[in-house]
This record gives C-alpha cells, sequence and structure tokens, in this order.
C-alpha cells in the first residue's frame, strides 16, 4: 500500500500532539541543545544528537534529553562533514541560479541527514534517497514550516507587544520566550513526524525496487549449495571386524 501524500494541518497537529505529550523531555533537550550550541566540538555531537533524536520522535519514541551528548554522537564524522559539505556545495550551486533552484534543492535534501543517521548510508546515497523520497511533496514540506512558523511568531510576538502593559508587562515577556521556546520545540516534533513519512516512503521505494529486479530476473541469483564431501576411502589394510 503506497504511502499517503504529506498533508500540511495533520502534519503539524501531529507534531504538536507529540510535543504535549513530551512537554518537558523535549523542552529540556532544546534548553540543553541552546545552551550548549555555542561550545566548539561539543555542539557537533550535540547536534547529531538532536538529529537523532527527531529520528526516535519519528517513530513515537520518548527521547532522553542527556542522549544529545551521548559519545557515540561523534563517531563517523568524516562521512558526517563530507555529507554537510556536498549539501551546502549544492544548495550554494543551485542558489546561484536566482533562489528557487536553492529552495528546492534544500527541500529535496533536508532528510538526507536523517538517512545518513537511521539507516547507515553514505552520503550520496542518502542525498539520493532524501531527493527521491521527496519527489512530489517538496512544496508541501514548505508550507509546513511556513504556516508553523508564522502561526508561533505570532503568537510569541503578541506575547511581546503586551509586555510593555504597566504591572504586568513581564509576564506577557515571560510567556512570549516560553512560546518561542515551545515553537522550537514543535518544529523539531513536526520535523520528527515529517521524516517518519519520508522514511516509510523511501523504504516503499526500496522494496519495489527489490520486487522489480526480481520480477526480470536481474537480481543476483542465490549462491548454490556447497557440495557435501566425499566419504573417506576404507583403508585396505585395516583388519575386517
Amino acid at each position: 500500500m503506497a504511502t499517503q501524500k504529506l498533508q500540511v494541518i495533520p502534519t503539524i497537529k501531529a507534531g504538536i500532539i507529540y510535543g504535549l505529550k513530551n512537554i518537558p523531555s523535549l523542552l529540556g533537550m532544546v534548553i540543553l541543545y541552546v545552551l550548549t550550541v555555542w561550545i566548539p566540538y561539543l555542539n557537533v555531537g550535540t547536534t547529531i544528537g538532536l538529529q537523532k533524536a527527531i529520528i526516535k520522535i519519528g517513530r513515537g519514541e520518548v527521547i532522553n534529553p542527556l542522549d544529545i551528548f551521548a559519545k557515540e554522537n561523534r563517531q563517523n564524522l568524516g562521512d558526517y562533514f563530507l555529507l554537510m559539505g556536498l549539501m551546502s556545495m549544492g544548495i550554494a550551486g543551485a542558489t546561484a541560479f536566482m533562489f528557487i533552484p536553492g529552495l528546492v534543492v534544500s527541500l529535496a535534501w533536508g532528510f538526507a541527514m536523517y538517512f545518513f543517521l537511521d539507516k547507515g548510508l553514505s552520503p550520496t546515497k542518502a542525498l539520493k534517497v532524501s531527493y527521491k523520497s521527496t519527489d512530489g511533496e517538496k512544496w508541501t514540506i514548505f508550507w509546513v514550516v511556513v504556516v508553523a512558523c508564522f502561526v508561533f511568531s505570532l503568537v510569541g510576538g503578541l506575547m511581546f507587544g503586551l509586555s510593555g502593559i504597566k504591572y504586568v508587562g513581564w509576564l506577557f515577556a515571560i510567556l512570549g520566550v516560553a512560546v518561542y521556546l515551545i515553537m522550537f520545540a514543535a518544529l523539531v516534533a513536526i520535523e520528527g513526524v515529517m521524516y517518519a513519512h519520508f522514511s516509510d516512503k523511501a523504504d516503499e521505494i526500496f522494496a519495489d525496487k527489490i520486487a522489480a529486479k526480481e520480477a526480470c530476473g536481474c537480481a543476483a541469483p542465490a549462491p548454490a549449495p556447497a557440495p557435501e564431501p566425499a566419504p573417506a576411502p576404507e583403508d585396505p589394510a585395516a583388519p575386517a571386524e
């Protein structure tokens, strides 16, 4: 059964629902990330930890905020930075053609890092799978992000706008900060929901390719079973029993 198309409002709603159910751990992770993102080298591990948490969110798992500091997050950094470099150069080159191609490519490759971390794909394979799985849904991704950011920014801006009210302005200022923290956490959850969708879609693409190879006989034949060893010859000098 083919995966249904990504939809803007249901995707945002699913991300918010996850965020509300797991608000302590999600906010804790976001706050820890914001506090440590400026520390050299440590910020590499915490960024990868945040990306791995997004993968877990897509699976509906409960995350541990301290997992962003796990040592294994800094494994295989060579391929990680290679993927980042390929993405940066490709998007920069596409942006040179009047911005829109750069936006399209950034949306198409937006989930490559998750495919790299989750499925163990090579940097180039992760880019190809991300591009293929987002085919036909790139602008839906764009509108999911735009609508979610607009709504939260509108509410947060309203809170800060009311912070000038005498006596109670400080309360609205605190609410404004809380809204922006919740917005960051919700966007992380929404990203996880979108990755789950495209991960399922990529799995279907892989399954279809394998089925097509088997149907045309293109798949590599299974290795023939090894022949059984011949029985050892009897020793003619051995005495008969």
